[in-house]
């Protein structure tokens, strides 16, 4: 039997596709329109040049890194908050949604005056690249932990039991019956956690020194060319960033979709 349309579906349509026209796709389009404004020549001459390739480089890296870390450490972590009861669980739990209510820079001052030259451990990391993923890891380590919890909360521990039962151990259990189940929530942080990385720039801006070739991200790059009054360069390097982190949250989200595939069909 063929579903008819709900009443107001075209209505509702018709906004969605408006706001999201007015809000993300004329941005963009005005954005590709402004860094090929000069000719394709000049875009390329600019995406190419050594600068803007090691940033790209490095701000790409970084988010590569920092996504593969989350997707461990967060998995981690919400497992613990979810599976065990001890003492200060809600306060973690708040602590977890810390760097989602501070503003970016105040994430970056205070990763400095912690780890910087006048830290109080004694660990000066300041102006490095490990400085740069430890900031993003600050900025984007939430995105997975808040998708991975839902899902262990509603996974179904019948199948995990059973298992056991049958002499199954903790680490195959994990690996046969648990993740296959939160996997397609780990993406969805891990995608998240990426495109955060990738244009982060508040976090960074601070703590790395923003050296070019050495400690210099892609989002900085953007905005020195901007304050420099260069807009078609930093709309030049603006479009590689989005094309690449587009593409890679393309292929995330078919990951997505082929590990819960089976679900669909069910």
């Amino acid at each position: 039997m063929q579903r008819r349309p709900r009443a107001g579906a075209p209505l509702q349509l018709g906004f969605v596709t408006t706001f999201l026209s007015v809000l993300v796709l004329l941005p963009v389009a005005a954005l590709v329109w402004a860094s090929g404004k000069h000719g394709w020549h000049e875009f390329w001459s600019v995406v190419s040049a050594p600068e803007s390739v090691a940033a790209l480089k490095l701000s790409l890296g970084a988010a590569v890194i920092v996504s593969a870390l989350d997707a461990v450490l967060g998995t981690i972590t919400a497992w613990v908050l979810v599976r065990d009861d001890f003492a200060g669980k809600s306060l973690m739990n708040a602590v977890i949604d810390l760097p989602f209510a501070l503003p970016t820079i105040v994430g970056g001052l205070t990763l400095l005056a912690l780890y910087g030259p006048s830290s109080p451990l004694g660990v000066d990391i300041a102006f490095t690249r490990t400085a740069i993923v430890l900031a993003l890891m600050f900025e984007t380590l939430p995105f997975v932990v808040r998708t991975v919890q839902p899902v262990l909360h509603e996974l179904d521990r019948e199948a995990e039991e059973a298992a056991r039962s049958l002499g199954a151990g903790e680490a195959r259990i994990f690996r046969t019956i648990v993740l296959p189940s939160i996997l397609p929530g780990i993406l969805s942080g891990v995608a998240l956690a990426f495109a955060r990385a990738v244009g982060e720039i508040g976090s960074v801006v601070l703590i790395s020194g923003n050296l070019p070739f050495k400690t210099e991200v892609a989002a900085v790059f953007v905005f020195n060319h901007i304050q420099s009054g260069d807009q078609n360069g930093a709309s030049a390097v603006a479009v590689v960033m989005l094309v690449v982190a587009f593409l890679l949250l393309l292929a995330i989200g078919g990951l997505r979709y082929l590990t819960t595939r089976h679900e669909r069909n069910a």
